[in-house]
């Protein structure tokens, strides 16, 4: 039923399997953005803590996919754009951040990115795979995929950046890799937005035809 459901546009996430999965995933991504926060301030990498900041932005998403399951088109998509504003919001901070850091160029520590990226890549697979089957659906499921995306992406580009710094002994492939993620924030942002505005309009108009 799962794996029918899911190549169904409208899949709204009632599926305890689904809903099983969801809460294994945020405790995974709620350790991970304690773990990788940390690091990346004590490492002083940039690129450490957009990683974190998307493991929190995906905490959030998905803890609010879970409340919106079973709820009303109008309501789930409200909420689907309020996840795309936040990710718009992350983006914007992890840019300006970034920009700031060009001016005050601190090599981060290359081993701990390495290590804690490792763990966040390991992490984030867990979580694709699982939810490897829910890739469609309503915003709101689909915002659960894009940001499992673009953590496991993340971590991929986290460990070029600490391989960087640790052949040019400088941070500048930290801030373009930060700069990457932000962009990567931005196109989900847009992606959820598009959907969820869309899905809202539907909305609006079914509750005007009754």
């Amino acid at each position: 039923m799962a794996a029918c459901c899911t190549k169904e546009k409208n899949f709204d996430g009632m599926d305890k399997q689904y809903i099983k999965i969801l809460w294994w995933i945020i405790a995974i991504n709620g350790l991970m953005f304690v773990v990788e926060m940390i690091a990346g301030i004590g490492g002083q990498s940039q690129a450490l803590q957009a990683d974190a900041l998307d493991f929190l932005g995906d905490t959030l998403t998905y803890g609010a996919s879970l409340w919106v399951i079973g709820k009303t088109l109008s309501l789930r998509s409200n909420v689907a754009l309020a996840k795309g504003v936040s990710l718009l919001l992350m983006s914007l901070w992890v840019t300006g951040s970034t920009i700031y850091r060009l001016f005050y160029l601190n090599s981060p520590d290359a081993l701990t990115m390495g290590s804690v990226a490792i763990a966040a890549f390991i992490a984030n697979v867990v979580s694709v795979m699982l939810l490897r089957k829910y890739k469609d659906g309503d915003a709101n499921v689909r915002s659960v995929w894009l940001c499992s995306r673009n953590d496991a992406i993340g971590n991929l580009v986290v460990l070029l950046a600490a391989s960087g710094v640790w052949l040019t002994d400088s941070a500048w492939s930290d801030l373009v890799v930060a700069l990457f993620l932000a962009s990567l924030f931005l196109s989900s942002a847009w992606q959820i937005l598009k959907q969820g505005w869309a899905e809202k309009k539907h909305s609006n108009n079914s509750a005007a035809s009754v």
